[in-house]
């Protein structure tokens, strides 16, 4: 189905062909000619959805397109059975124990026709999804790379390919067709390895190409910068994009992220509204109404819009991670970590399911597994500051200061997000007693806040006040000691500690006691090379031109 989409979406961004350039359809051989009106009837019950009945009548077929549809029939059918024997006896976070019992005997029967060369492309990807499900991952993508050589235009094979690789070693040890699916394929498979850059100069190469038009293109796009946070391009993409086609179901759910991120409740609740009204039984639908629930923290409300989306598609990898969210939310942790796992399970690439298994056992107070998770999420996501803080917490938590260092100051090296590894790092270094590192970190963090235009009330402002404040007084340096001072006095949490520091500092100089301008001690700030160096003292803080 996600073929046929993807491939009609293309055509339609295309310029349509003159009526003597369209292709011909490809004459019917023997076989296909004699099991056609087979193949027409069990076609009907396929689209039923009734595949005992669809397989029972292609029996006897012999032509490969039978073939294909007699076993993709028993497939179906077990699969069908086994959401039949889990959808009312377990919840969604069970279901992946229950095995489709036929994908054995369809093992044994592929496996003989794979050895004799009589299986085509169509054949080759389900016998790559059989061996998927058996969980025999490397047979299964010599099978799918075998599929997309003997049916390069299939988009169901790369994507299943996709699936399957995990770094970009891999992905580039692989013997791929020389195809333009292939360019499609890479820029895909650029997007899930979160190498963003590459994937957008792909995408770009192929509008350029002829595909400007493509919605296919553009909600692949909007994906891509959604992954880097760049959120404010993603929404002017995905509101482009429902421009064009306003009935769009894909990709909305990953549109309502970024409505839930930015906290548009009216937006998020508009859509919402209007998928119902298209189809309220799309796994994007479901996700988008769970999202709008969690903003407004009805929390078990959420929870069950998820798992009403994994029983309409157990592998929707979204719908777990969301669905472990709101059991952290609801404390429980339990379910939250099942709930990730079966994540990882579907996308072992989903960084947000390690993340959140770092935060669920964070708060099980059990650090070494956070650390775990988070080295996972980290190795996924390497210039993404969150995991990089996470890391630091931990490595803190585990009275491993230094690594705790380095992944603050990594943090704020790759551009901190939330504004909190310098912070932490100050505190780090004032816990240590490291005056000097702590205040030049203090420094930093202020400067960051006032050249961003962020307002004075920024939550540690008044704390990195406070302490520079104390540092400057210690060292003699009272005028700029008396700036932080005045400046404490515009936070109700720091006005009183402000004055007290100004009434100090009028007393020394009411003793005569000079100011210091011995700037001298010390070397460069780095805490990453070597932490027991001494440092310069930190330089005074111009907050001069700087008001509340």
């Amino acid at each position: 189905y996600s073929t046929f989409i993807m491939a009609s979406e293309l055509a339609v961004s295309l310029d349509a062909l003159p009526l003597n350039e369209i292709p011909a359809a490809p004459e019917l051989t023997e076989e296909d000619a004699r099991d056609l009106d087979a193949l027409c009837l069990a076609k009907s019950h396929f689209e039923l959805k009734e595949y005992d009945r669809a397989a029972y009548f292609l029996r006897g077929c012999r032509s490969q397109k039978a073939y294909f549809l007699y076993m993709y029939s028993r497939y179906l059918s077990g699969e069908k059975k086994k959401d039949d024997e889990t959808v009312d006896s377990l919840g969604p976070l069970e279901k992946g124990q229950v095995r489709n019992e036929a994908l054995r005997e369809l093992r044994v029967e592929l496996s003989k026709k794979h050895s004799a060369g009589e299986l085509d492309g169509f054949a080759l990807y389900l016998y790559g999804v059989v061996l998927r499900k058996l969980d025999l991952l490397k047979e299964a993508v010599e099978i799918f790379v075998a599929a997309t050589h003997a049916l390069p235009l299939h988009w169901g094979s790369w994507l299943e390919l996709c699936n399957l690789i995990t770094n970009i070693e891999m992905l580039k040890s692989l013997s791929l067709p020389e195809c333009w699916v292939r360019d499609f394929f890479m820029a895909h498979m650029f997007t899930e390895l979160q190498m963003i850059k590459e994937a957008l100069q792909k995408y770009q190469s192929l509008m350029e190409a002829g595909f400007a038009k493509s919605t296919y293109i553009i909600s692949q796009i909007a994906v891509a910068y959604h992954n880097i946070r760049d959120i404010d391009q993603a929404l002017y993409l995905f509101n482009e994009l429902r421009e064009q086609d306003p009935f769009r179901i894909e990709n909305m759910d990953t549109f309502s992220n970024l409505l839930y991120v930015r906290s548009m409740k009216p937006e998020l609740s508009y859509l919402a509204h209007n998928l119902v009204e298209i189809d309220k039984y799309r796994v994007e639908t479901c996700c988008v109404i769970g999202n709008y629930y969690s903003l407004r923290s009805q929390h078990e409300k959420a929870a069950l819009y998820f798992q009403r989306a994994l029983k309409l598609n157990p592998r929707c990898l979204g719908a777990w991670t969301l669905m472990g969210h709101e059991y952290m939310e609801m404390k429980n942790t339990s379910a939250a970590i099942q709930a990730y796992r079966h994540a990882i399970e579907v996308n072992k690439r989903d960084y947000r399911a390690w993340y959140g298994l770092g935060q669920t056992y964070e708060i099980l107070k059990m650090p070494f597994y956070s650390l775990y998770y988070y080295r996972k999420a980290h190795h996924l996501r390497p210039n993404d500051s969150r995991m990089l803080v996470a890391l630091g917490e931990c490595y803190e938590k585990l009275s491993q200061q230094v690594e705790a260092k380095k992944c603050y100051w990594r943090a704020y090296s790759v551009g901190d997000v939330e504004r909190m590894a310098l912070l932490k790092l100050a505190k780090l270094h004032e816990q240590l007693n490291e005056s000097d590192d702590a205040a030049q970190c203090y420094i930093i963090y202020i400067q960051d806040i006032f050249s961003c235009g962020e307002q004075l009330e920024h939550a540690e402002v008044s704390t990195a006040l406070r302490y520079l404040g104390q540092y400057y007084f210690k060292n003699k340096l009272y005028d700029e000691a008396s700036l932080c001072a005045q400046r404490c006095c515009d936070y109700n949490d720091a006005r009183e500690e402000g004055k007290a520091l100004l009434r100090q500092i009028s007393a020394v100089r009411e003793q005569g006691e000079p100011s210091s301008t011995d700037l001298s001690l010390a070397c460069v700030f780095n805490p990453l090379i070597n932490t027991t160096t001494p440092v310069r003292r930190a330089s005074p803080l111009d907050l001069s031109s700087v008001t509340p």
